[in-house]
């Protein structure tokens, strides 16, 4: 093992930024965790957990979503921005789950990909956080920081989560998510991050340029 090794980073990482998944995605259920995650989309933490908030007060579970208009609920999501088309997704992924699935969420990766909205990153969050099943969401915090480190070599984030996966052992896969997104957002930013408190910078490719 070297100091640079990727499984021990990513538990250095993880031990430092020990962060569950943020409030407005916090939930038992995984219809509402797929929701809240739908709502994350492009948005700040704080904005899903207002929409989440609003929304859940009124219309918590697929049997309410799915008999309602997009009028109904774009004022309750607007704090997530993007409202029309998050609304008009919503609706669809209610009345999908209710009349495919039966009311109960998929737990397979390739029907959840099939509901309108829904991304290998939102996908793979609702595998791990709503059903415990080994899953590596990717977003730009980790595409970044695994090829700033030098881990992999890729474009974008869904060649990432192929190429992570064969760094990283299954039970990292899950809960580096979350980690390297505050790690990404208080250490290893897109601009300017700050190498001066970071404790990798000798196994960071960014660093040594």
């Amino acid at each position: 093992m070297t100091e640079c090794d990727p499984v021990k980073i990513s538990e250095r990482i993880i031990s430092l930024f020990p962060g569950n998944f943020p409030e407005g995605r916090r939930s038992s259920d995984p219809f509402q965790i797929l929701i809240s995650t739908v709502l994350s989309q492009r948005t700040r933490d704080e904005n899903t957990f207002a929409a989440s908030k609003a929304l859940f007060s009124q219309y918590p579970d697929c049997d309410s979503l799915s008999d309602i208009t997009t009028d109904d609920i774009k004022y309750l999501i607007r704090p997530a921005g993007m409202f029309n088309q998050k609304a008009k997704n919503i609706i669809s992924i209610s009345k999908i789950i209710k009349e495919k699935y039966g009311g109960v969420v998929p737990e397979k990766l390739e029907q959840l990909l099939e509901l309108p909205g829904v991304g290998r990153k939102t996908a793979n969050i609702v595998l791990f956080a709503g059903f415990g099943v080994p899953a590596l969401a990717v977003d730009t915090h980790v595409h970044r920081i695994s090829n700033r480190l030098g881990w992999i070599k890729t474009k974008n984030p869904e060649e990432s989560e192929f190429e992570l996966m064969k760094v990283l052992p299954e039970n990292l896969w899950g809960p580096i998510n979350v980690s390297m997104v505050d790690f990404g957002r208080n250490i290893c930013r897109p601009q300017r991050p700050l190498c001066e408190k970071c404790e990798f910078t000798s196994c960071c490719d960014f660093f040594k340029m």
